[in-house]
Formats: structure tokens, sequence, C-alpha cells
């Protein structure tokens, strides 16, 4: 039964990559925006999760403005699977005109440096967008990390799409993919890696919004280990079609303290930085799943 579930979901996303791309683009936003209503108003397990989670981002709010929130961040997560289902066919000068980063010159001067360059976002806008504007319009190529998916075809998908934007791929496989990353950054390198969700058991605790979270090491380890920049970024939309950024201070590493003790301090620097992006704008953060501590034990009891 799992195999059938498997072929299934691989082939509905393999439809949407080669339906998508064939819309005229008004269409296409438009089946994004009814997608998105349609799976709001079933009010499933993701939106219910979104709004829990929109309700630490935004407290005080009553039942109906996070409905509200969760109605336009469903809009915006489907906007983010419709954009990025289009990228490999956009032409590529859209990146200049669409896309609008505060900071860019921040971004340039790191990897003219020549330490090598870690990028760290959170799940906001379209990170996929930013990544085709960091190889098409500044000209810049780097390596990021994926999640497996399931089925493997799935996860063969996101790979050779994100392959075809310029971007190297590695599996987010442990120590294999952090050995890569490091060799990457030595070499003068940029890497952009998503960092407001733990995939493994290795994570640093937080303060998130007032609460406890998890968030990956992986950033802040890289960046003492090998002397590579580290610059948070955030990102929203600002209508349509633009999507704005900004690049934000370098997160330095503090000259005292344990290894440890410096790692906990710069993923909060990096926390701190993501939540008053998300406090800015937080219908545009797609955050469909458990974050927070508390609500990880929950699941589990």
């Amino acid at each position: 039964m799992a195999g059938v579930k498997d072929r299934l979901t691989d082939g509905l996303y393999g439809l949407g990559w080669a339906g998508v791309k064939k819309l005229p683009e008004p269409a296409a936003v438009a089946l994004g925006r009814t997608v998105a209503d349609q799976v709001w108003k079933r009010r499933g397990a993701s939106v219910r999760r979104l709004e829990s989670n929109l309700a630490r981002v935004v407290p005080g709010a009553d039942a109906a403005r996070l409905r509200e929130l969760s109605r336009a961040g469903m809009r915006s997560y489907m906007r983010y699977w419709m954009e990025s289902f289009r990228l490999p066919t956009m032409d590529p000068k859209r990146f200049g005109d669409e896309v609008r980063i505060e900071g860019e010159q921040r971004l340039r001067d790191a990897v003219a440096s020549g330490r090598g360059v870690i990028v760290a976002l959170p799940h906001l806008a379209n990170w996929d967008l930013a990544g085709a504007w960091v190889t098409s319009y500044l000209g810049v190529p780097f390596t990021t990390v994926a999640e497996r998916l399931k089925p493997e075809s799935l996860f063969d998908r996101f790979v050779a799409y994100r392959e075809s934007l310029g971007m190297e791929v590695l599996p987010h496989s442990g120590g294999a993919a952090f050995g890569v990353l490091a060799r990457r950054l030595r070499s003068g390198g940029l890497i952009c890696l998503v960092a407001d969700r733990d995939l493994s058991a290795s994570g640093v605790e937080v303060d998130f919004f007032g609460s406890t979270a998890r968030m990956p090491a992986g950033p802040a380890l890289l960046a003492q280990q090998t002397g590579a920049v580290l610059l948070p970024v955030t990102l929203w939309y600002d209508g349509a079609p633009v999507m704005r950024g900004r690049i934000h201070e370098p997160v330095e590493v503090p000259q005292t303290g344990t290894r440890t003790e410096k790692t906990a301090a710069m993923t909060q620097a990096v926390a701190d930085v993501f939540a008053a992006g998300i406090a800015e704008h937080p219908e545009d953060w797609h955050m469909l799943q458990r974050l927070w501590l508390a609500d990880l034990e929950e699941r589990s009891r």
C-alpha cells in the first residue's frame, strides 16, 4: 500500500511540474490561489498546525485574526509552489526586476573575501526563487542541503529541479553533508541553508517567540570550523510578482567561550533575526509542522 501511495505522490508532483509550467502566468496564479483556499477551508492538520504556530508569532491574536493569517499563509505557501514549478522556464532577466534584496553588497563583499559564505534562511516566502536570484542574477553558484523525501523518485525530482537552477544539492545525511559543506567553504564557496527547523537530534535549543525551539547547529559550527562569513537572510512577498529580501549583518563567532557556548550564542543570534523577519511578515512563514519543544513533547505523549 505504501508503494502505491508513493507512486501517487510522485505522479502528482510530476504532473504539477509538467502542467503548471505550461500555463499562462495569470492562470497559474489563479490556480494556486484556488487550491490554497480549498485546502484552507478544509482545515486539515497542516492548516491547524499553521494557526497554532502563528498564535505564538502573533500573541494576542483572536481566532478571527488567526484564520485571516492562516488563509494568507496558505496562499503564500501555494504561491511558493506555483513559482517553483515555473522557475526553470522563467526568463532569468526577471530575477533582477522581481527579486529585490536589501544588503546585496553585503553578500557580494562576503563572496569576494574568499573566506566562504554561509547564508541561513527561514521558511519565508520563496527560498528557491532567492536561490535562482543568486545563481542567475549575481552569477554565483552555491551548495545547499535538501531533506530526503519519500518516495525516492520525488527526492530525485527536487534535486534535478534545483540543479537545473544552478545549485549543488546534497541530501540531508548528517556528517557526510557537513564534510562536503566544509570543503566548499574552505575553497571560498557559498552555501545556503534553510535553518529554522532542526531535522536532526543534535539541534541547539533557542528562545523563539518566548518559548523553546530547536534549530540546526550547522551554520554556527561551519562558521567556527572554516572561518566563513555567516549571513542571516529574511524574505517576504511584496505584492505580485515582487519578492523582497534582506541580507542582515554577519553573525560573528564570539571571542570567548567553549565551542558549545559559541554555537549556542550564534544560533540564538540567527534565531533572533529570523524571529524579527517572521514577526514582520507572519503570513509568509511556511511552517506547517511542529517546531516548539512543547508541541513536539505533546505529540510524543
